[in-house]
């Protein structure tokens, strides 16, 4: 990241730090987003930081303002939201800083929640200078499984997918271990850590009896292990998804009988129109009751194929191994595009080496540049 001309460097370098803090909380705030917090003494210097750990416990600037103590008075506050004007399970941090005798407060992104927005307000009226920081549109990336579901109420989704160079994500006779290096999958469970659910289809539980647990990241918390079995035959009762490493919740088309997940871990949802699958809205509608703000897709085509076509794919992470297959299933199914100008165009946010494969993440480029998120509840 290059300094915003208009932004001091030591408030620059501030907002860097505090992003990256707020990344620490990754799979652990949900269902508040992620904060990061810098305090600056009088003189500019560093001298508290901190973060949102978990939810309902103190928010970023609460730990900051511990650490920083009476440095902290006179000086700025450097957040990457703006901080929360309402009381929930924890104080409002505008009167937080207010107490500390901050002075100045920079924030990245301004609160669009109806229940929490309003602390810049609240400070100026204290005579605290509040006023929008630089790295506004990285801060807010950090927070788009929260964004969105401010913005949308459904959860973030996340697609991802293994393939050759050629998109093969299996050869001709289904063999698909290992298209990837022990790097790549790997890298594969932090992303199932900063997940909130982790969802596949009844195709992928039937050909590969996967685990979906997070393994390998000291103190993740598992995500919810989520299987689209629209019939309720997919899974038979010894199946690894329904042991007790994480909770398991199975959907089923609601005219369906209980399957080997038994009557408290099914979930009944309508028929897709045409009768194939089940509705994509209705399910992300069904998690977003549970609290779930973040969806990790690892199904195979048919399921990622009926993501896209509902517009509800938010980012997509392909891990592309130097092979060629020249035949066998392709990454994404039927998704309803018939023509070229009809494609689902993505703009790439990172390339990235992992092992000796390329990890591609990409947006839409229909989706805005963020601009907004929320904060901690």
């Amino acid at each position: 990241m290059a300094a915003p001309p208009e932004a001091p460097e030591a408030e620059a370098a501030a907002m860097r730090h505090a992003i990256a803090l707020a990344a620490r909380g990754l799979g652990r705030t949900s269902p508040n987003p992620v904060v990061g917090c810098v305090v600056l003494d009088a003189a500019g210097h560093p001298v508290g930081e901190g973060w949102h750990q978990r939810a309902g416990g103190p928010h970023a600037e609460i730990h900051a303002l511990t650490r920083a103590g009476e440095r902290a008075r006179g000086g700025t506050a450097v957040v990457t939201l703006e901080p929360c004007n309402h009381t929930g399970r924890t104080g409002p941090c505008a009167q937080a800083l207010i107490a500390a005798g901050i002075r100045r407060v920079r924030y990245a992104v301004p609160d669009p929640d109806p229940a929490a927005r309003g602390g810049a307000a609240t400070l100026r009226a204290a005579g605290i200078t509040a006023e929008p920081g630089p790295y506004a549109e990285e801060a807010a990336a950090g927070n788009a499984a929260w964004l969105t579901s401010v913005r949308l109420g459904r959860p973030h989704v996340h697609w991802k997918y293994a393939a050759t160079l050629d998109g093969r994500i299996a050869a001709a006779d289904g063999s698909s271990r290992w298209i990837t290096s022990a790097e790549a999958r790997a890298d594969v469970h932090r992303l199932r850590a900063e997940a909130d659910a982790v969802l596949v289809g009844s195709g992928t539980a039937r050909a590969d009896d996967p685990h979906l647990a997070v393994r390998g990241v000291p103190g993740a918390r598992q995500p919810l292990r989520v299987v689209l079995d629209t019939e309720g035959t997919a899974l038979t009762p010894g199946a690894r998804v329904l042991d007790d490493a994480a909770p398991t919740l199975v959907a089923v088309a609601e005219d369906r009988p209980a399957t080997a997940a038994g009557a408290a871990r099914t979930l009944r949802l309508p028929r897709a129109a045409g009768g194939r699958g089940l509705a994509v809205p209705a399910l992300l509608t069904a998690l977003h009751e549970r609290g779930i703000r973040s969806v990790l897709l690892e199904g195979g085509p048919t399921l990622a194929g009926a993501f896209a076509a509902a517009g509800a794919l938010d980012r997509v992470t392909g891990y592309l191994a130097p092979a060629l297959l020249g035949a066998g299933p392709a990454a994404l199914g039927d998704a309803g595009i018939t023509t070229i100008a009809q494609a689902l165009r993505l703009r790439i946010t990172a390339a990235d080496r992992i092992g000796p494969d390329l990890r591609i993440t990409a947006v839409p480029v229909t989706a805005p540049m963020p601009a907004t998120a929320a904060k901690e509840s």
